[in-house]
This record gives C-alpha cells, structure tokens and sequence, in this order.
C-alpha cells in the first residue's frame, strides 16, 4: 500500500431512537441554532417536529435556514452564511442529505471568513486556520457519505463550475444516524442516491496501487453489500437491515478509509458535476449514464482489476472466457444492474441538450487518478456515446 495519514474526527451515533437520545446532549454548548434543511421533506414525514420538539425542550434560539436544493449553489451559501452571522448562530444543524450537509459545511466557513470562500477555498485549495462554525448533521438520505468527512460540493451557477473539496476542518463534531429517518426517501430518489454509493467505491476501486490491499478487499465487499441492500430495499423500502446497511455503506465509502493507500479516479464525478452544473440533472441519474461507458474507454489500461470486478463482484465465472471478455462481461453487469434499478442509461433520458455536450465537455477537469488519463476530446467521445 502507498503511504498515508488517516483522521477522521466526526463521532458518530447510529440506530433506531438516537436523534432523541443524544441530540439534546450534542448541543448543550450552543444556544442559538441555525436548522439547515432542504425542501420540506422533514416537516411532512415528522422528522422536523422531533428535532425541533428537541431544541425547543433545551431552551435553544432556532434560526431556519430552509429550502437548500439538491445540487447547492454559492448564493444559498452566502445566503446561509448571512442568516448566521445577523443571528450570532454558535453551531449550524444540516438535517437531511448530502445537499444539505455540502451546504452547511460551506456555510460554517463562510460565516467566519471575510474573504470570498469561492475563489479561495474551492476553486483554489486554501489553508482554514480559523475555527468555522461547529456542525452536526441528522441523516436523512444515504448517499453522499457527507455526514463523515469534510468534503462539500457546491455550484457557482454564475461560473457554471460545480466543485468540491475536502477539508478536515469541516467534518461535523457528530452524526446522527437513523436508518428509520430513510424509510420515507422516495424510490426513484434511494436509488439514485444508492448508486452515488456505489460510483464513490468504484471511483477508489479502479486505480492504483493494484497489488494487493486492504482498501481493495474492503471495496470488493461493500459494493456487493450496496446492490444485495438496494435490492432489497426496493422490494421492502421499510426493511431496516437493508436501510441501515445502505446507511453505513455510504459512510464507509466518503470516511477516507478506503481512500488510504490509493490514488484514486474521479473522472465521472469530474463530468457528472459539469452535467449537473449546465443542466441541474439529478446527480445519481448522471453517474449511472456514465459509468459504463467510461469504463468502457479504460478497462484494458486496468485490465487486471476490470477482471477482478467482474469475478468479485458479480460473480462472473471465468472460463472460457478471455482477460478482455471477462472485464467487459463485468462492466455489462454494472450496466444490467442500472437498468434493472431503473435508472436511466442516456443522457438523451436525462433532457441533455446535445448541442452543449462540447461545451461541458471542455470544462470539466481531468482526474490524474485514471487508469487512462482523459482529454478533452474523449471525455466529449464520451458523452455523445452516452447521448442514446
């Protein structure tokens, strides 16, 4: 394995009745509050009157910082950050999924920070010395694995560049997590998410060091744990070992522990983001397009891992099967499974405009990481590939 240093500082408090149990205690130290969330998804299925029953019983100001979108733009943030600092807000609290957590995390550095976090802090790594505002997060979504780590994804719709970074700095102080809080996720929604899972394992998966490794052993297992629970969760969306296992899935796959020790390839996360950047396309939707077709343009420079995919994975028997046939036969099983979940496999079903596919294509950044470095031009091959 490659050399590493490994920290992750969020605490976690996971199972059935914990935002009851230990939310009061995880925010004894701050009186005002600011509640971050999304669309109101949380009021309707209960979650809001809980936590903020909570709050209100601890004697807690609550400052609402609602209707955060699914892919967060730097205006909500500024828009965020203004709340906190008008409010003398002394923790943030993101209920919800990834979006929500991305959001708030960029709020808590923009809250104390004079400068424009941005150009600073995301088109350009900066250095946070200051202390942000503390965050804590209630899980309602398993996806993203934003609830343990520092990495927040945001959109400057203005710039048309949708970006993240990951900082230390902003890992939350605690994570609730609930699987039961999930149950109400609309299908098409769960599944979406599910596959974000599963493209963060592969995206670490597929890159070197291809001797052997513990993060690769530990790949080989979750991402057969996410498509044996999200089948199962599809069938029974309230079957809470599945829900709970998509949970901890998710987690395990944005914590840093498989990350250490490997390279890492994030060259569809690198096109999704534009995607959504011009299109504000659903983020899960977008992966399951590319994903296969990438692959399709890499497998023979990482031929021997493609081959190990196909065995491990999906249990593909290898004979008479050539290295090459083995590899593709995996990366179809992949593209099977995304039909048989019922995400889409074009663009074309995503409402892309095809005359802008150059443009995104231009502006997305090139991920060092790959097996098979990309140019512009192929990342352009790509995407019209993808388009039907």
């Amino acid at each position: 394995m490659n050399n590493f240093i490994f920290q992750n500082s969020t605490k976690v408090y996971f199972g059935r009745g914990c935002v009851k149990e230990y939310l009061a205690c995880l925010t004894k130290d701050a009186q005002t509050v600011l509640l971050g969330y999304g669309g109101g998804s949380i009021k309707r299925n209960g979650v809001y009157d809980e936590i903020t029953s909570i709050l209100k019983k601890a004697g807690k100001t609550i400052v609402e910082f609602s209707d955060i979108m699914s892919n967060p733009t730097y205006a909500k943030v500024q828009e965020g950050a203004k709340l906190a600092r008008e409010n003398h807000v002394d923790m943030v609290l993101a209920v919800g999924g990834g979006s929500t957590m991305d959001c708030c995390k960029a709020v808590c550095l923009a809250a104390q920070y004079e400068g424009d976090i941005w150009e600073d802090f995301w088109i350009h790594p900066g250095v946070i010395d200051f202390d942000p505002l503390p965050l804590g997060v209630v899980v309602t979504v398993a996806g993203t694995g934003s609830e343990c780590n520092g990495g927040a994804v945001i959109t400057n719709e203005e710039k048309k560049v949708k970006t993240g970074r990951d900082y230390p700095a902003l890992n939350p102080r605690f994570a609730l997590m609930d699987p039961t809080y999930t149950f109400s996720v609309p299908r098409k929604q769960m599944v979406s998410a599910s596959f974000d899972i599963l493209s963060h394992i592969m995206e670490t998966y597929f890159s070197k060091p291809d001797e052997d490794n513990v993060s690769d052993d530990i790949m080989e297992g979750l991402m057969k744990s996410v498509v044996r629970n999200l089948r199962a969760a599809i069938e029974d969306p309230q079957d809470y070992t599945a829900r709970s296992n998509l949970m901890w899935d998710a987690t395990m796959a944005e914590n840093r522990m498989i990350k250490m020790g490997k390279r890492c390839d994030f060259q569809c996360h690198n096109m999704e983001h534009q995607l959504s950047a011009f299109t504000d396309c659903n983020h899960g939707c977008g992966l399951a397009v590319l994903h296969p077709v990438y692959y399709r343009h890499i497998y023979k420079e990482g031929l021997l891992k493609f081959v190990r995919f196909a065995k491990n994975v999906w249990g593909i028997a290898p004979e008479s099967k050539t290295e090459e046939e083995l590899a593709l036969a995996g990366i179809q099983a992949l593209a099977n499974f995304i039909r048989e979940i019922g995400l889409p496999a074009t663009l074309k079903e995503l409402d892309v405009n095809q005359p802008q596919l150059k443009e995104i294509a231009d502006s997305c950044s090139i991920s060092q990481g790959s097996y098979k470095v990309m140019t512009h031009e192929e990342i352009l091959e790509i995407f019209q590939e993808c388009y039907e």
